[in-house]
């Protein structure tokens, strides 16, 4: 029976490309030359340092463009709040691993709500799609990309 499995994955190659492409952009700027401002990539989290706030929004801008050009979703970041201590201002980017409960009960609910003849499960921080028929799957693929859940997500393991 064909089936396939919707996750939501960051290359984390591409998002340590995507920050050093973004600092690199940096030192190139005018509008940046002489401001202490740096992109810091840890284990699950893009560290904005700036001395302006609207600084930082440029730096969201350039990060996201740098994004784009690798191939990652920025619907995929997380941006947390905006943190001013001193002369500086720090924002933390968190990045949107896996699919979390209730994201995935309504990517199963759309799909049963749809009348399309397949079985959706949850499975951990992903969705297995099983069905009789490809053209069943490959609507269900359609349907998924056309919802409006602020994620990005992947079609893998596709199996006839």
């Amino acid at each position: 029976m064909p089936s396939f499995d919707i996750v939501s994955e960051l290359d984390a190659h591409e998002i340590k490309n995507a920050v050093e492409n973004a600092n690199r952009e940096l030192s190139t700027r005018y509008d940046f030359r002489g401001v202490d401002a740096t992109f810091e990539l840890t284990d699950d989290l893009i560290k904005l340092k700036a001395e302006a706030e609207i600084q930082l929004q440029q730096m969201i801008d350039i990060l996201s463009n740098k994004a784009i050009k690798r191939d990652l979703d920025p619907r995929s970041f997380d941006i947390k709040d905006m943190v001013h201590s001193g002369k500086t201002y720090l924002q933390d980017v968190g990045m949107k691993q896996g699919i979390d409960t209730p994201t995935a009960k309504k990517i199963v609910k759309m799909i049963k709500d749809s009348k399309i003849k397949v079985q959706a499960s949850i499975q951990g921080d992903q969705v297995r799609i099983t069905g009789k028929k490809r053209d069943d799957l490959q609507s269900v693929m359609q349907l998924v990309r056309e919802c409006d859940i602020d994620q990005p997500f992947q079609f893998t393991n596709f199996r006839d």
